[in-house]
């Protein structure tokens, strides 16, 4: 098994793809602002998810990394908040996909 078969890490590139395309129908000044933040903190969030599946047999490295990705993922929130908050033209890019 491979963390690539893991649901969760799955749903969080889906995400990490799509918002990292959306960055850049913000005006350009926001590109290396809010634009740059919000695409590092959505990788971050697979990221960790992948460092930790690697450290899996150190169960507390483990806990840890996924700890890490759930913060990246709050960070991450609060980026897209601010991003639709700012830019309502942009709202419906940076909106979860609905299932």
């Amino acid at each position: 098994m491979s963390y690539r078969n893991l649901d969760i890490y799955k749903t969080a590139l889906e995400l990490f793809l799509k918002t990292h395309k959306a960055t850049f129908l913000l005006p350009k000044y926001e590109l290396f602002e809010l634009g740059s933040q919000l695409r590092r903190s959505s990788d971050s969030v697979i990221t960790n998810i992948v460092e930790g599946y690697g450290r899996s047999s150190y169960k507390n490295e483990y806990i840890r990394f996924l700890v890490y990705s759930h913060a990246s993922n709050d960070e991450t929130i609060n980026h897209l908040e601010k991003i639709i908050a700012l830019y309502p033209d942009t709202a419906l890019e940076f909106e979860p996909p609905k299932k």
